[in-house]
């Protein structure tokens, strides 16, 4: 009777681990990883802590340095040189300037992702994924475009074409030309479902702009919760605010850094990314998720704007030259982390990785398709996030400014094509803003080149010296030139030259 008893409570308690373990254990082997991807804005390589920013920059980030600890730090991680082309490229897996977007959209352009574009969520929901974006698109206002129509089961955030600042334009035209406009008339926060139009859910207004990461971030909680609910994978996509220009913290925030309303800012992001990944491992779904963590573009500049007398609204580009809007290292080079607990073994790597290689790269992982119709500018580093491989699949990258190509890289080597470096002066981010200021010269028939590693400032034009390297940065743009006679690309954004229209 002892011994019948004994083996009673030896599989009572047996069953209660296999209880706790189904609770909180990864999920079984060769299910589909979840996908959490969060998008900082404008936040530069010198800003976050584990990049040399945060406590020493006067704004700690000690949850996204904790998450750069639990998983593979990027220190060679490439964008495009502002916002929208760089979601473009991420959407796409394709340079931005194949969809038309390697400018910033602003109002009175009507560019928007074309309808043949095929964007990361559509492939990750053709392979099972549920799928919603809380925050910014940035990719045009046009019906085919809107996140709802490109692959996403929900959207919440900002107007589909406009950027964080855009709550600024009704006092603005109260200032400057006197007149009063209803709230209902300015810009909106909307939300839509799946091939449903957007749906208007209230004025996006200053309050808004302080408040709204903390709004992605219970929405995006929602969502996992009811996914692992429903026991279907997930791709969330979190482009939050933080820390693009004007950076206003709520009001719990104010204060707290020692460098201003920016530092405020990047620390109230970093703790919305906290709040985020802590719900993520109450709900279990820590093991099986790939986390990200990246920055659009590199940070604003010296011309950043000042609001309330603040210190300047300005990140940190690190050790590198270039601001927002620069083709140079400072702009195109920023933070990103991916975490996999038991895939990705935490650590740092210097491989090239581009922005556009999240395409193939997760869809290796997930079980999606590529398109096979079109050039895909990204490239599957799986080999690299799992260790396999220490180099990378990349080695090199073009940086365009509209329909100019203006630099390429090749390894540590970058050819500009375009005199916007050292030496010309008053070309800077702040004028270039991805090509809307663009007045900068041609070469005269030879590009400049540099060494990033021995010069990451760019300061010192070895053209003459490495002869040779001429041939290694031209090889990919010969091959992009090639592509474009295949596939040719539709026209960029344009509100300054009439005659091409």
């Amino acid at each position: 009777m002892k011994a019948s008893c004994k083996a009673v409570w030896i599989l009572t308690g047996i069953l209660l681990a296999i209880a706790v373990d189904v609770e909180h254990a990864a999920a079984p082997k060769g299910s589909k990883p979840n996908i959490l991807f969060i998008l900082n804005d404008n936040t530069g390589y010198g800003d976050i802590g584990a990049y040399g920013g945060g406590e020493r920059r006067g704004a700690p980030t000690p949850r996204i340095d904790r998450l750069a600890s639990e998983g593979l730090m990027l220190t060679q991680f490439l964008v495009e040189p502002s916002c929208t082309p760089s979601r473009a490229a991420l959407m796409t897996g394709r340079y931005s300037i194949r969809s038309g977007l390697s400018l910033i959209l602003v109002e009175g352009n009507s560019n928007s992702l074309p309808a043949s574009e095929i964007t990361m969520a559509e492939m990750l929901r053709d392979a099972g994924y549920a799928t919603a974006l809380f925050g910014k698109w940035h990719l045009g206002n046009a019906t085919h475009s809107l996140p709802q129509n490109k692959g996403f089961d929900e959207f919440y955030g900002i107007p589909p074409g406009a950027s964080w600042n855009s709550y600024l334009r009704i006092s603005q035209v109260q200032r400057t030309q006197h007149v009063s406009i209803p709230l209902d008339q300015g810009p909106q926060i909307y939300e839509a479902k799946r091939g449903e139009p957007l749906k208007v859910v209230k004025p996006y207004t200053e309050e808004v702009r302080r408040n709204i990461d903390w709004e992605l971030a219970e929405r995006g909680i929602d969502f996992m919760r009811r996914q692992k609910a429903a026991g279907k994978p997930f791709f969330l996509y979190i482009p939050v605010s933080r820390t693009h220009f004007p950076n206003l913290p709520s009001k719990r925030f104010e204060g707290v850094s020692r460098i201003g309303q920016f530092g405020d800012s990047l620390m109230e992001g970093d703790a919305a990314v906290g709040a985020l990944l802590d719900a993520m491992k109450d709900l279990g779904l820590e093991d099986n998720t790939i986390v990200a963590f990246a920055s659009d573009n590199g940070p604003e500049g010296p011309g950043a704007r000042d609001f309330g007398g603040d210190m300047p609204d300005m990140g940190s580009p690190g050790p590198f030259r270039g601001f927002l809007g620069d083709v140079s290292e400072g702009s195109i080079r920023t933070a990103a982390l991916i975490r996999w607990p038991g895939h990705i073994k935490p650590g740092q790597s210097n491989a090239m990785f581009s922005i556009m290689d999240f395409f193939p790269t997760l869809a290796h992982l997930a079980g999606g398709k590529m398109p096979t119709d079109r050039p895909i500018d990204g490239v599957d580093q799986t080999d690299l996030l799992l260790g396999k491989s220490e180099t990378g699949a990349r080695d090199n990258l073009l940086t365009f400014v509209g329909p100019t190509l203006a630099a390429s890289r090749w390894k540590q080597w970058r050819a500009y094509f375009l005199d916007v470096a050292p030496g010309r002066s008053g070309v800077s981010g702040a004028d270039l803003m991805g090509g809307l200021g663009l007045s900068a010269a041609p070469m005269n028939g030879y590009p400049k080149i540099f060494n990033i590693e021995a010069d990451p400032r760019e300061e010192h034009n070895v053209a003459e010296q490495y002869v040779w390297v001429r041939a290694a940065v031209m090889k990919p743009v010969e091959e992009y030139l090639a592509s474009v006679k295949k596939y040719p690309n539709p026209p960029a954004a344009n509100i300054t030259n009439f005659s091409e229209k």
